[in-house]
C-alpha cells in the first residue's frame, strides 16, 4: 500500500510536488500503529514490520515536497 508514495516522491523530485496531507497523515497513523505495537505486553511484530514502511515513505515524500 506505502508503495504508492514512491511515484509521488518522483514526481516531487521532477518539480511537480503533490500535497502533504495525506503523507503527513498516513506517517502519523503508521506510527501511531507502530507505537501500539511496540508497547504491547508481548511485542506485535507484524504490526511494527507492516507500518514501518508507511512511516519511512510517508516522512520521505513529506520531505521531498519542500526540498526538491
Amino acid at each position: 500500500m506505502y508503495v504508492a508514495y514512491i511515484p509521488e516522491i518522483v514526481a516531487n523530485f521532477m518539480g511537480h510536488p503533490v500535497s502533504p496531507l495525506q503523507p503527513f497523515t498516513a506517517a502519523i497513523c503508521a506510527f501511531a500503529w507502530v507505537e501500539y505495537g511496540w508497547h504491547r505486553a508481548h511485542k506485535d511484530w507484524p504490526i511494527i514490520i507492516s507500518n514501518i514502511p508507511g512511516v519511512v515513505l510517508g516522512i520521505i515524500t513529506v520531505v521531498t515536497v519542500y526540498i526538491h
